[in-house]
């Protein structure tokens, strides 16, 4: 089966997949380099709507960047305020504000769209 079409179910991905396999070893800029650039954009596209991938929580989000980057909670703290504030937004006190998410995104080169998505907090005790 050769696709010349969007994929629409498992069978018609497992094919693609099957000549991709085929054509690892293709030029670019030639015919069958054209046709591995094409079945992997059709695959692509499928998997990402057969299997989306959702955005991590925002405040995981954070944790896992500041351990990437080997920064501490006082490394957020020009950004969302005293070491109070930082304690709060991380424990789920207290929600992002606007500059805070500006501040963040920078600082960890996280897309502000992750950190714009609510999330659950807690109640302060």
């Amino acid at each position: 089966m050769q696709i010349n079409r969007p994929i629409r179910n498992d069978r018609e991905h497992k094919a693609a997949l099957l000549e991709i396999e085929g054509l690892m070893d293709a030029k670019a800029g030639t015919p069958r380099g054209d046709r591995l650039d094409l079945l992997a954009t059709l695959v692509e596209v499928y998997e990402a709507r057969r299997w989306p991938i959702e955005n991590p929580d925002p405040i995981e989000a954070i944790n896992f960047m500041m351990e990437q980057k080997g920064l501490s909670r006082r490394d957020l703290e020009p950004i969302i305020g005293g070491r109070g504030r930082v304690a709060e937004i991380l424990n789920r006190k207290r929600s992002l504000t606007l500059p805070m998410i500006r501040g963040l995104a920078k600082l960890l080169d996280l897309p502000a769209d992750i950190l714009v998505q609510s999330y659950p907090t807690k109640a302060a005790a």
